[in-house]
């Protein structure tokens, strides 16, 4: 992975934790926000595989964990495990489906949501374990579902290099 790629992949973490964390409290639909974070680590995972995917998921947690009052680490480890399914996902893909980008972002925010919830009730946080968590999980995942599109083309930027579009038979060919 190239410098430039990495600079935007942090700054796609940095301009989605500050909009999660300024924005989105303020555009609730039903009283629930979307995971803004997740989605963009599950679009960024679905354009570099598992193993990225994992590591970008975890920082993206990490990152959103700082502003959360739930113990650190909650948002990483389930960020990283989403990140690390939908890298896998893409991979079994032989051709992608039209709406690939509204499926995986809804399924992969439910399934954050759920590990999550799963996650922070292991970890001492009684809290959540609700009726109520499931129905504000559900809520999130659509609305998940509808920034997934956006995310996905800010996903596919960022991990756009130069380097990797234009090939050495390309640059030859366009030089003689």
């Amino acid at each position: 992975m190239t410098w430039p790629v990495r600079v935007k992949l942090a700054s796609l973490v940095a301009g989605t934790v500050v909009l999660q964390t300024t924005l989105f409290p303020d555009l609730r639909f039903f009283g629930v926000a979307p995971d803004l974070v997740l989605v963009g680590a599950i679009a960024v995972a679905y354009r570099v595989g598992p193993e990225r995917g994992a590591i970008y998921g975890f920082a993206a947690g990490l990152a959103i964990d700082l502003f959360l009052q739930t113990p650190l680490g909650i948002s990483a480890l389930s960020f990283a495990v989403v990140g690390y399914g939908v890298g896998i996902l893409q991979t079994g893909l032989s051709r992608p489906p039209r709406f690939v980008a509204a499926m995986v972002g809804g399924a992969g925010g439910l399934a954050g949501g759920l590990m999550f919830v799963a996650i922070a009730a292991l970890a001492g946080e009684d809290q959540v374990i609700a009726v109520r968590s499931l129905w504000v999980i559900a809520l999130a995942a659509a609305y998940d579902t509808l920034l997934a599109v956006p995310m996905f083309r800010l996903a596919r930027w960022a991990v756009a290099s130069r380097d990797a579009v234009e090939t050495p038979a390309v640059r030859g060919a366009a030089s003689t």
